[in-house]
């Protein structure tokens, strides 16, 4: 049996018409079709067809606007290079900005937890309680549907 090496694309989904603060609610359908047709229009039948193969959207969160996007080691260039042309997901014009890209889900979750940690430490600095400092934190570190899915 052959090991199939697989690559994990963080992103972070900017909409220009929602506003920062308002959740994103978006299906990973949505955003799996809108990255297929980025790669078919930048690479054609070739790019979709290398890239269907193991090409899953596996979590698209709404508050934090960020999601896992896997696919296979090699045609992950032609995926990588397709994601900076996707205009519009779903009903909403966006782009989408790579954070990392990872060959194991762990190290995903280990920068998506380092990169909301930063995040959370930016947004406590206005907050004066330690009730909204703590419901802020449950919300922004909750990975538990994520981890559900390894």
């Amino acid at each position: 049996m052959v090991r199939h090496k697989n690559r994990y694309f963080i992103i972070k989904i900017k909409a220009t018409d929602v506003p920062k603060d308002a959740p994103l609610n978006l299906h990973p359908a949505n955003l799996y079709g809108a990255i297929t047709g980025a790669i078919q229009h930048l690479h054609g039948d070739f790019g979709v067809a290398c890239s269907r193969s193991g090409f899953i959207v596996k979590y698209c969160n709404a508050l934090t606007r960020i999601g896992i996007v896997r696919c296979r080691h090699g045609p992950h260039k032609l995926v990588g290079s397709a994601m900076n042309f996707v205009g519009n997901i779903g009903p909403y014009k966006a782009h989408i900005v790579t954070l990392y890209i990872g060959a194991t889900l762990r190290h995903c979750f280990q920068f998506i937890k380092k990169y909301q940690e930063q995040k959370l430490e930016k947004y406590c600095a206005n907050l004066k309680t330690e009730e909204e400092k703590a419901a802020l934190k449950k919300m922004l570190l909750n990975m538990d549907s994520v981890e559900s899915m390894q």
